[in-house]
């Protein structure tokens, strides 16, 4: 009997590849029929192998979560963006193959970025997500984050609400 090692580790330039096909992936499944579709796409190609390669050569802080052999998700994360609120942290993208999705994968990577931004001395971290993005809202609300703030932002000439989640140290 063989077993699959789930594991996480700090992302590589050689996964540019893999992590630009679950950006892809997870941005088509979590955003269409939310951010207007030319719009969507837009974002999507913007964000390919060759971004990411550059992204992970610069030292930007991605953990890739691994099933086996096969790179399921990634966080990337890094001082909060958002200077009002009251944490030092942020995670600014999590995100799974669809196949992996709704497995506990995504709370095992959820947890391994928030130790490596405590690692990193940051204290506290906060997420944002779309506040129609249903999934995304529950996720966060389970693993026990507040909402502490609200703000837009506008994609093709449709505003949309976020949320911003907060965790404490």
């Amino acid at each position: 009997m063989s077993t699959l090692l789930i594991e996480t580790r700090r992302a590589r330039p050689e996964d540019a590849a893999d992590v630009a096909a679950i950006h892809d992936a997870a941005w088509r499944g979590a955003y269409r029929g939310l951010i207007p579709g030319a719009d969507l796409e837009k974002m999507i190609s913007r964000r390919g192998p060759r971004w990411w390669q550059s992204a992970l050569g610069r030292g930007s802080r991605v953990l890739v979560l691994t099933f086996g052999d096969d790179v399921a998700g990634y966080a990337n994360f890094g001082r909060n963006r958002a200077r009002s609120l009251p944490f030092e942290g942020e995670i600014y993208e999590l995100y799974l193959k669809p196949e992996y999705q709704g497995l506990g994968f995504g709370r095992r990577l959820f947890k391994d970025a928030r130790k490596e931004l405590a690692s990193a001395g940051f204290e506290g971290l906060a997420i944002w997500a779309l506040a129609d993005n249903d999934p995304a809202v529950g996720f966060y609300r389970a693993l026990g984050g507040q909402a502490v703030a609200r703000s837009s932002e506008t994609f093709g000439g449709r505003t949309l609400e976020k949320v911003a989640f907060g965790w404490g140290s």
